[in-house]
């Protein structure tokens, strides 16, 4: 499992918090350890999931990524 910081462009309150938390729960192979205004803290199975599900997660919860380190 690799842990990756996320940088999340759009979000300013609980409901996007939610939002971003329920979407990329919802994709196999990420476990989301926590998300905050503005940013998460993921570990996923890079052999079962891309970087690109992970931000189409984020784009679906209405939000943009910016970055992943």
């Amino acid at each position: 499992m690799k842990t990756q910081e996320l940088k999340i462009e759009g979000m300013s309150c609980g409901h996007c918090v939610m939002s971003v938390k329920n979407e990329l729960g919802k994709v196999t192979g990420i476990v989301v350890d926590d998300v905050q205004i503005g940013k998460a803290r993921i570990h996923y199975d890079e052999s079962k999931v891309t970087e690109q599900e992970i931000a189409r997660a984020i784009d679906e919860a209405g939000y943009k990524l910016v970055s992943m380190n």
